[in-house]
């Protein structure tokens, strides 16, 4: 099946749609890790991704997002110089009435008759201002991190800011 655009799914139109327990055959999410790096240690630089939108981001771009930061970073850093964590967590689940294309798909599908839809994937719902993904480093690594980050946010389905939460004067 042909994945659909992300710009379908990008704005939050309805009511939420999260209680899987009243739903059948839910895909399940591709993010497989929310801590990265050094969980332990005490880092002194705080960075932090936001969204400066509302929007829902599908766990595809979530986990593509975290590859690319977390990629940057060991290469960089190693895996004891930092700690990442992604912040927010695919509940929403995002249905689809497929269409029928092709020769003679006006018999065999039903048009928008019963158009609820089937569960084809999963996305985090996200406030302007959220935070998304916050990674934590010593001050050599600041510029990488940073840089991590922005990587990071081209992978996602709305502009970005990135925040120093802890040890800006350490940064200057």
């Amino acid at each position: 099946m042909v994945r659909k655009p992300a710009s379908m799914y990008r704005n939050v139109k309805s009511r939420s749609f999260t209680r899987r327990k009243y739903m059948g055959g839910v895909p399940g999410s591709q993010v497989i890790h929310f801590d990265m790096g050094n969980k332990t240690a005490d880092f002194p630089v705080k960075i932090t991704l936001l969204a400066d939108e509302r929007c829902q981001i599908r766990h595809t771009a979530l986990e593509a997002a975290r590859i690319t930061a977390n990629r940057a970073m060991t290469t960089a850093a190693g895996r004891s110089g930092f700690h990442m964590k992604l912040r927010v967590y695919p509940h929403e689940v995002l249905r689809e009435n497929k269409q029928a294309t092709g020769a003679g798909a006006d018999r065999v599908s039903s048009g928008m008759r019963a158009a609820y839809g089937k569960n084809v994937s999963t996305a985090a719902r996200v406030s302007a201002r959220q935070k998304i993904f916050t990674i934590s480093v010593n001050k050599e690594h600041f510029i990488i991190a940073k840089d991590a980050l922005r990587r990071a946010g081209q992978k996602l389905p709305t502009p970005v800011t990135i925040v120093v939460d802890q040890g800006q004067e350490l940064v200057r």
